[in-house]
Protein backbone atom coordinates (compact mmCIF):
# COMPACT_ATOMS: atom_id res chain seq x y z
CA UNK A 1 0.00 0.00 0.00
CA UNK A 2 1.34 3.37 -0.63
CA UNK A 3 1.29 6.23 1.90
CA UNK A 4 -0.65 8.27 0.22
CA UNK A 5 -3.16 5.91 0.21
CA UNK A 6 -3.01 5.15 4.13
CA UNK A 7 -2.88 9.00 4.56
CA UNK A 8 -6.37 9.16 3.22
CA UNK A 9 -7.47 6.33 4.87
CA UNK A 10 -6.51 7.96 7.89
CA UNK A 11 -8.02 10.94 6.97
CA UNK A 12 -11.11 8.70 6.03
CA UNK A 13 -12.05 6.36 8.72
CA UNK A 14 -9.33 6.50 11.15
CA UNK A 15 -11.40 7.69 14.09
CA UNK A 16 -13.95 4.92 13.36
CA UNK A 17 -10.87 2.24 13.60
CA UNK A 18 -9.68 3.94 16.80
CA UNK A 19 -13.01 3.62 18.14
CA UNK A 20 -13.06 0.00 17.17
CA UNK A 21 -10.02 -0.40 19.03
CA UNK A 22 -11.08 1.17 21.96
CA UNK A 23 -13.95 -0.83 21.95
CA UNK A 24 -11.78 -4.22 21.69
CA UNK A 25 -9.00 -3.25 23.89
CA UNK A 26 -10.64 -1.51 27.06
CA UNK A 27 -7.79 0.58 27.57
CA UNK A 28 -6.40 3.64 25.89
CA UNK A 29 -2.91 2.60 25.52
CA UNK A 30 -3.50 -0.74 24.11
CA UNK A 31 -6.05 0.42 21.51
CA UNK A 32 -3.33 3.50 20.21
CA UNK A 33 -0.87 0.75 20.20
CA UNK A 34 -3.54 -0.89 18.32
CA UNK A 35 -4.56 0.81 16.12
CA UNK A 36 -0.82 2.22 15.17
CA UNK A 37 -0.13 -1.42 14.87
CA UNK A 38 -2.88 -1.51 12.11
CA UNK A 39 -2.02 1.26 9.64
CA UNK A 40 1.52 0.04 10.01
CA UNK A 41 0.55 -3.57 8.63
CA UNK A 42 -1.50 -1.98 6.03
CA UNK A 43 1.58 -0.08 4.95
CA UNK A 44 3.84 -2.67 4.88
CA UNK A 45 1.76 -5.24 3.07
CA UNK A 46 2.12 -5.13 -0.70
CA UNK A 47 -1.38 -5.32 -1.63
CA UNK A 48 -3.39 -3.01 -3.50
CA UNK A 49 -6.09 -0.76 -2.26
CA UNK A 50 -9.57 -1.50 -4.15
CA UNK A 51 -11.95 2.09 -3.76
CA UNK A 52 -15.02 -0.01 -5.15
CA UNK A 53 -14.77 -2.51 -2.76
CA UNK A 54 -15.14 -1.35 1.35
CA UNK A 55 -11.31 -0.18 2.37
CA UNK A 56 -12.54 0.14 5.94
CA UNK A 57 -13.69 -3.29 6.22
CA UNK A 58 -9.59 -4.19 5.23
CA UNK A 59 -9.01 -2.21 8.50
CA UNK A 60 -11.52 -3.63 10.97
CA UNK A 61 -10.36 -7.30 9.51
CA UNK A 62 -6.44 -5.94 9.87
CA UNK A 63 -7.71 -4.21 13.75
CA UNK A 64 -9.59 -7.48 14.74
CA UNK A 65 -6.67 -9.79 13.52
CA UNK A 66 -3.71 -8.18 15.31
CA UNK A 67 -6.14 -8.05 18.45
CA UNK A 68 -7.11 -12.30 18.06
CA UNK A 69 -3.09 -12.28 18.08
CA UNK A 70 -2.31 -10.45 20.51
CA UNK A 71 -5.16 -12.14 23.26
CA UNK A 72 -3.53 -15.67 22.26
CA UNK A 73 -0.32 -14.18 22.87
CA UNK A 74 -1.14 -12.57 26.40
CA UNK A 75 -3.24 -15.86 26.64
CA UNK A 76 0.17 -17.97 26.50
CA UNK A 77 1.81 -15.69 28.86
CA UNK A 78 -1.03 -15.45 31.70
CA UNK A 79 0.05 -19.16 32.07
CA UNK A 80 3.30 -17.66 33.57
CA UNK A 81 2.53 -14.54 35.33
CA UNK A 82 -1.50 -13.78 35.45
CA UNK A 83 -1.77 -10.21 35.28
CA UNK A 84 -4.84 -7.95 34.57
CA UNK A 85 -5.07 -4.51 33.46
CA UNK A 86 -8.36 -2.26 33.86
CA UNK A 87 -8.90 1.63 33.39
CA UNK A 88 -12.34 3.19 34.49
CA UNK A 89 -11.15 6.30 32.75
CA UNK A 90 -12.52 5.02 29.20
CA UNK A 91 -16.13 4.70 30.41
CA UNK A 92 -18.08 6.81 28.07
CA UNK A 93 -19.74 10.34 29.64
CA UNK A 94 -23.38 10.93 28.62
CA UNK A 95 -24.07 14.44 27.95
CA UNK A 96 -27.31 15.69 27.15
CA UNK A 97 -29.70 18.62 27.93
CA UNK A 98 -31.96 16.36 30.06
CA UNK A 99 -32.84 16.41 33.80
CA UNK A 100 -29.69 15.09 36.23
CA UNK A 101 -31.63 12.06 37.64
CA UNK A 102 -32.23 10.77 34.24
CA UNK A 103 -28.65 11.51 33.13
CA UNK A 104 -27.81 9.76 36.35
CA UNK A 105 -29.91 6.70 35.27
CA UNK A 106 -29.08 6.70 31.50
CA UNK A 107 -25.16 7.13 32.33
CA UNK A 108 -25.15 4.00 35.12
CA UNK A 109 -26.89 2.24 32.24
CA UNK A 110 -24.29 3.03 29.80
CA UNK A 111 -21.79 1.65 32.26
CA UNK A 112 -23.71 -1.36 32.82
CA UNK A 113 -24.09 -2.43 29.65
CA UNK A 114 -20.22 -1.80 28.88
CA UNK A 115 -19.61 -3.96 31.78
CA UNK A 116 -21.84 -6.42 30.14
CA UNK A 117 -20.21 -6.53 27.32
CA UNK A 118 -17.03 -6.85 28.38
CA UNK A 119 -17.96 -9.93 30.04
CA UNK A 120 -19.45 -11.13 26.95
CA UNK A 121 -17.57 -13.80 25.35
CA UNK A 122 -15.42 -12.79 22.03
CA UNK A 123 -17.55 -14.70 19.94
CA UNK A 124 -21.07 -12.71 21.08
CA UNK A 125 -18.88 -9.56 21.78
CA UNK A 126 -16.93 -8.56 18.24
CA UNK A 127 -20.10 -9.08 16.04
CA UNK A 128 -22.01 -6.67 18.63
CA UNK A 129 -19.66 -4.01 18.24
CA UNK A 130 -19.20 -3.89 14.81
CA UNK A 131 -22.70 -4.08 13.70
CA UNK A 132 -24.51 -1.87 16.65
CA UNK A 133 -21.23 0.79 16.99
CA UNK A 134 -19.94 0.31 13.48
CA UNK A 135 -22.77 -0.19 11.80
CA UNK A 136 -21.06 -2.54 10.01
CA UNK A 137 -23.58 -5.20 7.29
CA UNK A 138 -23.51 -8.85 8.51
CA UNK A 139 -22.02 -9.79 5.30
CA UNK A 140 -19.00 -7.79 5.97
CA UNK A 141 -18.79 -9.04 9.78
CA UNK A 142 -19.05 -12.56 7.95
CA UNK A 143 -16.20 -11.75 6.23
CA UNK A 144 -14.00 -10.29 8.48
CA UNK A 145 -14.34 -13.01 11.53
CA UNK A 146 -14.53 -15.60 8.88
CA UNK A 147 -18.10 -17.10 9.72
CA UNK A 148 -20.69 -17.30 7.83
CA UNK A 149 -23.62 -14.76 7.73
CA UNK A 150 -25.77 -16.90 9.50
CA UNK A 151 -23.51 -17.90 12.53
CA UNK A 152 -23.44 -13.31 12.91
CA UNK A 153 -26.77 -13.61 13.03
CA UNK A 154 -27.36 -16.29 15.66
CA UNK A 155 -24.12 -14.91 17.74
CA UNK A 156 -26.25 -10.78 17.47
CA UNK A 157 -29.80 -12.97 18.95
CA UNK A 158 -27.33 -14.49 21.51
CA UNK A 159 -25.42 -11.59 22.71
CA UNK A 160 -28.62 -9.01 22.62
CA UNK A 161 -30.06 -12.42 24.83
CA UNK A 162 -27.64 -12.36 27.31
CA UNK A 163 -27.25 -8.60 27.78
CA UNK A 164 -31.11 -8.41 28.32
CA UNK A 165 -30.89 -11.41 30.47
CA UNK A 166 -28.02 -9.42 32.71
CA UNK A 167 -29.53 -6.56 32.49
CA UNK A 168 -33.05 -8.08 34.21
CA UNK A 169 -30.76 -9.06 37.18
CA UNK A 170 -29.55 -6.27 37.49
CA UNK A 171 -33.09 -4.82 37.91
CA UNK A 172 -33.29 -2.60 35.20
CA UNK A 173 -36.65 -3.25 32.41
CA UNK A 174 -38.88 -4.56 35.31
Amino acid sequence: MKAWELEKCIDEFGTEIYRFCMKLCMDKENAEDLYQQTFLKALESDMELDWEQNPKALFFSFAYNLWKSEQRKNARRSTLVPCANFDEANENELRSEENIEENIFRQELIVEINKIIENLPEKFRVPLILYYLFEQPIGEIAKEIKKPPGTVKSRLFKGRSLIKKRLEELGYGK
